[in-house]
């Protein structure tokens, strides 16, 4: 498994990395030009799961609405908020399969910022792609980013925020009475990891490699920003606040 994780993701990516350092040496700009790079690829996983979260966060209305009409018959709760999910074509697990495949190869990019950042072990380059012989961790004259940067992890932590915010549940309007109280709920709970993910985005992100954090930061801030064009792209076709298909809450 190591050998097979190795050979389809940590040497490709090591190489790539090295390669666009032996372009630009730069450590910051070649992190930023890899960042743009498998963004581009993962732009369309990325898309389901932004798409499916969105999907999630505009259902829960209506998921708890559901909740206080069938309160006391959880087998036709569970149908009817099935029924739901197929009516809008929703996957409620379709945000975290595209999570999963990228996770290996945010792993593989972790190993390879370390390794590149902080040794002179190139045996796994490829034939065609140059030894640099020794990879400067300095970027732009400033950075060293072989060390933890509190700097880049706060931005993290900002980006991290962002795109939390885009997601975040409104309360539910006073004159929703009785059936808001599980909405209400469900928008502390969503208000209160609004805050604590950007909390552990920074407290880890100064913990490791300021290479890392940068990559995390520029990673999370690309991510937010597609998430703000669909949403953008998706807006006119919103009902106004209060609205659930042409029924006005009260």
């Amino acid at each position: 498994m190591t050998e097979l994780f190795q050979t389809i993701l940590y040497q490709p990516i090591f190489n790539l990395f090295v390669g666009l350092y032996d372009v630009i040496p730069d450590v910051g700009v070649a992190i930023l030009m890899i960042t743009i790079l498998l963004k581009l690829v993962l732009y369309p996983l990325t898309s389901k799961s932004i798409s499916a979260q969105k999907s999630m966060t505009d259902l829960q209305p209506k998921m708890e609405a559901l909740k206080v009409k069938y309160k006391d018959e959880q087998q036709t709760l569970a149908q009817e908020t099935m029924k739901l999910y197929k009516e809008h074509k929703v996957n409620p697990f379709g945000s975290c399969l595209p999570l999963l495949i990228q996770l290996p190869i945010f792993l593989a990019l972790y190993w390879v910022l370390r390794d590149g950042l902080t040794s002179d072990n190139f045996e796994m380059l490829y034939s065609f792609i140059p030894n640099p012989g020794h990879i400067n961790a300095v970027s732009l004259t400033v950075f060293d980013l072989s060390k933890p940067n509190i700097v880049l992890g706060i931005f993290a932590g900002l980006a991290q925020y962002w795109q939390a915010k885009m997601l975040s549940l409104k309360k539910a309007p006073k004159k929703a009475g009785e059936g808001g109280k599980d909405e209400n709920m469900m928008a502390m709970m969503n208000k209160q990891m609004l805050y604590f993910m950007p909390f552990m985005t920074v407290f880890i992100s100064t913990q490791l490699p300021g290479g890392l954090a940068l990559y995390w930061f520029l990673s999370t801030l690309a991510t937010a920003l597609q998430q703000k064009f669909m949403f953008n792209k998706s807006k006119k076709n919103e009902l106004p606040d209060g609205v659930i298909e042409g029924d006005i809450v009260k």
